[in-house]
């Protein structure tokens, strides 16, 4: 199979040297917007254009990423890390030649000891050229808990569509876009029905994005791009668990595929207790969704270090006894992805024998792809 970004970055040109693209989409209300001091540039709130890869309605808070009614059901642990906005993105269409924003963070704790700001607390603007691929355009981290800033200036003329990816391992207060006066914003289109259904990932603090330099280097972000798809990523750092509560929230999106990847957070005997009955839970109202189990990616230091390699080796075999019991009791739409290779065997896949660098999450997204990219459209 060809990888698709692959194929697009062997035609990338310069922005300034391609024409824009026609876009047809939905106006705003130009009444709910707030000028800038020197009233050259208009905000406009993030919500009124949409939210991608938000899986529920009924959220606590706008940038939530698991319902409201989850709050006291699923462990404290959890119910924090979902208040982070790992996975969220904003669709919108402008012909502005400068694009701004604004944007208050829930913590003052914008970057972590191994992983950076931009990534931690920044935004990742994303365009959609002619060829309909995304391009990366613009990151910038924040300055303080609320940031104003140009993502991006110098825009040739023309109008275009845009994908703003928001921080993973902070959550988002609040979020304006903020174009020049003279220029339009209006929403994104909607996607086509035949890529209009998301990919859940239930995973651990490697789904939510850690340790990738930027949001839109998360593994689940460019699969999301190669598949042309939304992304809901239910990532909880060191908390992804197989949990029955988790589990039964995911059941409620109608999910092209269903991607479950938490063993870098459990031992072999819970793999063993909890796979199958998490199936179940998901299979009760999800009984033809593709559900794909991911073994841990291994230890790059596990070559040395017996004890991370015997943690590895514990936890796959469990997880594969688990699928063959699965599909030998007759479940046809499940499918696996192997560990050994997934993030590269030459050491240079993470940031500490564990996360991903943004080298690790794209040689992830590749070994995904193998298995995703058959099953979807």
């Amino acid at each position: 199979m060809k990888n698709p970004l692959r194929v697009a970055l062997s035609s990338v040109a310069l922005i300034g040297c391609i024409a824009a693209q026609t876009v047809s989409a939905e106006p705003l209300d130009p009444a709910k917007v707030k000028p800038s001091d020197d009233g050259k540039i208009l905000y406009y709130d993030a919500l009124q254009l949409g939210l991608e890869g938000q899986g529920f309605a009924d959220v606590k808070a706008p940038y939530d990423r698991l319902p409201a009614k989850a709050e006291g059901k699923v462990r404290p642990e959890v119910w924090s890390l979902s208040r982070n906005s790992a996975g969220l993105s904003v669709r919108f269409v402008t012909d502005a030649q400068a694009i701004h924003a604004r944007w208050t963070l829930t913590s003052d704790r914008l970057d972590m000891p191994h992983m950076p700001s931009t990534g931690v607390s920044g935004l990742d603007l994303y365009v959609k050229m002619p060829d309909s691929k995304l391009r990366w355009l613009a990151n910038k981290s924040p300055t303080a808990k609320t940031t104003s800033i140009a993502l991006v200036t110098g825009i040739p003329a023309g109008k275009r569509e845009y994908m703003l990816y928001l921080p993973l391992y902070n959550g988002t207060e609040s979020l304006e876009i903020g174009i020049p006066k003279e220029s339009t914003l209006e929403k994104a289109p909607p996607r086509d029905a035949k890529h209009a259904k998301p990919i859940v990932f239930y995973g651990t603090s490697i789904t939510q994005g850690g340790c990738a330099s930027r949001p839109g280097m998360v593994h689940t972000a460019i699969l999301g791009r190669w598949l042309d798809r939304p992304v809901i990523n239910l990532g909880f750092s060191g908390n992804g668990r197989m949990e029955r509560e988790v589990a039964e929230s995911m059941a409620e999106i109608d999910a092209a595929a269903l991607v479950i990847d938490c063993l870098p957070n459990l031992a072999a005997d819970q793999v063993t207790e909890r796979t199958a009955p998490l199936v179940k839970i998901l299979r009760e109202k999800r009984p033809e969704t593709p559900i794909v189990l991911v073994e841990d990616r291994n230890y790059t230091d596990g070559f040395l270090l017996p004890g991370k390699r015997e943690r590895n080796e514990t936890n796959q075999a469990a997880l594969k006894k688990a699928f063959q019991e699965l599909k030998a009791a007759g479940d046809k739409h499940l499918y696996y992805i192997e560990g050994a290779g997934m993030i590269g065997d030459d050491s240079e896949g993470t940031v500490d024998s564990s996360h991903p660098t943004d080298l690790g999450f794209y040689r992830q997204a590749e070994a995904f792809m193998k298995v995703l990219g058959p099953i979807l459209p």
